[in-house]
């Protein structure tokens, strides 16, 4: 089953007639923005847990890359047995593409999984609220932005939370819920309950730079990075001594190439600045490799190659 972008705005009908956000059991909608690497991912847990969900990116083809993934992810689980055919259709019905932004004030939750630059964070919030008076929650997926920085742009940050996922998101448990100043109880709730529902395991942490996940893993990632820039291992034998050695399930240049180097090098930047710690000054590997264009998983080529990926990004560029 597959959805090309000219039927991705026309298929399946939305309610019309929603409840207003507060309650957890409210929540019957959830917009998702961008549809690239955690966005897709984002949207696909969502619809298996039996939300409505709209994905909207601004580029078609991207959109429909998103859609490609949710598929490959949904055709993987059935192969290893953890999902049926039933799961699979259902799941893809449950998910609605969109290029125009309007067809988010549907939502009674809408996530951000945009680039990390504040600006274009709060001016998507901004457009949100000026463009309906349906009140809604915004989760913003930032792995190391303000959240209190983001409400400011917001008529109503009580009701501005970060949800902070993790990749792969469809295998990931971790969802890490960021309370900003004016963040409610309420909203922190709701985001704890709809984590559950999404079957994630989640923790709630202060709106501090890189907050509790980020600040960790990114600190490790840039160390890999430096041992491999001096010839201390190979990237595998690196991953692997966290892999074995410590009981990671992934390795953390490897878990680079899925969050996306340029991803990490826009957080080691902003860490970098605000804690003014030399342990996230960006190695010149990664700066190097974003500028190559090597991007990792959704670029098909990081400290890893990517099979799939990369035909998708050679595909993209020859359109």
């Amino acid at each position: 089953m597959r959805y090309g972008p000219d039927k991705l705005d026309r298929r399946g009908s939305l309610a019309k007639d929603l409840k207003a956000a507060g309650d957890p059991q409210t929540i019957e909608t959830i917009g998702v923005i961008g549809a690239g690497t955690m966005g897709h991912g984002i949207a696909q847990v969502a619809a298996a847990a039996g939300y409505r969900v709209i994905l909207r990116d601004l580029d078609r083809d991207t959109l429909a890359q998103g859609i490609r993934a949710i598929e490959r992810n949904l055709a993987k689980g059935i192969q290893l047995g953890k999902l049926t055919e039933a799961d699979r259709d259902q799941t893809l019905e449950y998910i609605h593409g969109t290029t125009h932004l309007d067809k988010l004030y549907q939502a009674d939750l809408i996530v951000e999984a945009v680039p990390e630059r504040l600006e274009l964070k709060q001016t998507i919030l901004r457009e949100l609220e000026s463009g309906s008076d349906r009140q809604f929650i915004f989760a913003s997926n930032t792995s190391s932005l303000s959240i209190t920085e983001i409400a400011t742009s917001s008529r109503h940050p009580e009701r501005v939370v970060g949800m902070h996922f993790f990749n792969p998101v469809h295998v990931m448990r971790l969802l890490e819920i960021v309370v900003g100043e004016a963040t409610s109880p309420e909203t922190v709730e709701i985001a704890r309950q709809v984590s559950r529902r999404l079957r994630k395991e989640p923790i709630v942490v202060k709106d501090v730079p890189g907050f509790a996940s980020s600040r960790l893993g990114v600190a490790l990632g840039l160390e890999a990075m430096r041992m491999l820039e001096q010839g201390v291992a190979s990237a595998q034998d690196i991953d692997k001594a966290m892999e074995l050695g410590y009981n990671h399930p992934m390795g953390p240049l490897k878990l680079t190439d899925l969050v996306g180097l340029d991803v990490r090098l826009n957080i080691a930047e902003y860490l970098h600045r605000t804690l003014a710690s030399e342990a996230f000054r960006p190695p010149e590997v990664l700066r190097r490799m974003v500028n190559e264009g090597k991007l990792g998983k959704k670029s098909g080529e990081g400290f890893y190659t990517w099979k799939d990926e990369a035909e998708d990004a050679r595909r993209a560029r020859s359109s």
